[in-house]
């Protein structure tokens, strides 16, 4: 090899590595975090009433013969707001939602459903998580549909979007069949 082409070497290797993270940078992989726990039996949990008038979420609710949507969410969280109407259309559809509220405050719940509306037959408190990460979840707003047996059908990452309510329903009429 001529030492022009070993000069021109260490250049075509840069090259080449830029070429490859440009390739990658402009299509990057799925970056959600997906739930194992989606096939399975829904976690051992008991999610205490958020506020003293409602009741509270627990995986034998979640085994009486019907479907449920579980729903984490929280009053601070932003995409939480922007799915509250599309999770109302929902309830209007006759889909069973029970929240699970995230390190929240009653206070701050009830101020959220007075401005959001409330789509929710129970709210469950999760105060650090535990309930949140025994369902594989990752983040606010997250939503599970559980079938009458108590077993993970279905899991959405992020707020439910009104373009993702027929997919959502569909998911439901599987799950309760």
């Amino acid at each position: 090899m001529s030492r022009r082409a070993w000069l021109l070497l260490p250049l075509l290797l840069f090259i080449g590595f830029v070429a490859a993270a440009a390739w990658r940078l402009s299509a990057p992989s799925d970056t959600s975090v997906r739930s194992r726990m989606v096939g399975r039996d829904a976690p051992s949990f008991a999610a205490a009433p958020m506020l003293p008038e409602r009741p509270g979420v627990a995986a034998a609710d979640l085994k009486n013969g019907k479907p449920r949507l579980v729903n984490f969410f929280a009053s601070w969280c932003v995409p939480c707001i922007a799915e509250a109407p599309v999770l109302l259309d929902l309830q209007k559809r006759g889909v069973v939602i029970e929240g699970i509220a995230l390190r929240d405050d009653p206070n701050d719940i009830r101020k959220f459903l007075a401005e959001n509306g409330d789509p929710f037959a129970a709210i469950g408190s999760d105060p650090i998580g535990e309930t949140q990460i025994a369902f594989g979840s990752s983040g606010v707003p997250e939503s599970f549909i559980v079938d009458g047996k108590g077993v993970i059908r279905y899991q959405h990452i992020g707020p439910i979007a009104p373009e993702q309510v027929a997919e959502v329903m569909a998911e439901w009429e599987k799950a309760r069949s």
